[in-house]
């Protein structure tokens, strides 16, 4: 893998961990507000993709080396 794939891999894992927090701190605010149970639960969903997403780019970065 090239450097600049690394680098935009690294650049996309840091644009998505922001995204997952402001989606947890979304969800907390929400649950605090008593809003729509079935709303939290869809935030919820799309926040478990990103940290699925989260993963997979993190497997790319730093590779599984049997030792």
């Amino acid at each position: 893998m090239s450097e600049q794939d690394q680098a935009e891999i690294r650049l996309e894992f840091a644009r998505l961990k922001q995204e997952h927090t402001d989606f947890d701190a979304a969800i907390n605010a929400m649950i605090a507000t008593g809003c729509d149970p079935l709303q939290i639960q869809r935030m919820k969903k799309k926040k478990l993709a990103l940290k699925d997403r989260l993963k997979q780019l993190e497997d790319r970065i730093i590779p599984d080396i049997i030792a």
